[in-house]
């Protein structure tokens, strides 16, 4: 066992308030980045047969496997990065599903409404980038782990 394994890690009440605030920070930013794909999930729940069409309708493959995994990607993804359990993959995955589906579901730039949730999604994706590359913080299960 090396000395640094010895070493205690201070308590909550012990940390620089700097430290905390960035720790709240960060968990904040997984809980706003996590919304938008928990509520995008439960409302593709809510109606499958109409998300089924829209899928089909952009000539996507097996819309119905396409749904599902979607589903499974936007809430247990966005659940998952709220817990900070595996978050550096997590945000990838959301971070790669993201720019997906902006190409996919809104590559029609001429037209203002898709222009704007073509670029919301990139901007999603880029932060969920600095997740992948800074990690959960403190507040999460994969500080836990360690």
């Amino acid at each position: 066992m090396t000395a640094s394994a010895n070493i205690a890690q201070p308590s909550a009440s012990e940390q620089n308030p700097s430290d905390v605030a960035q720790a709240s920070a960060s968990l904040i930013g997984r809980v706003l980045l996590s919304a938008i794909f928990i509520l995008s999930g439960f409302s593709k729940l809510a109606a499958p047969a109409m998300m089924v069409g829209y899928i089909s309708s952009v000539g996507l493959p097996l819309p119905q496997l396409a749904l599902a995994l979607a589903i499974v990607v936007e809430i247990g993804g966005g659940l998952a990065l709220i817990a900070g359990y595996r978050t550096r993959t997590v945000a990838a995955v959301l971070a790669v599903f993201s720019v997906f589906t902006a190409l996919a579901f809104h590559n029609a730039l001429g037209d203002q409404n898709q222009f704007i949730h073509f670029f919301k999604n990139i901007a999603m994706a880029g932060g969920l980038l600095q997740v992948v590359a800074f990690g959960a913080g403190r507040f999460s299960l994969d500080a836990r782990r360690r």
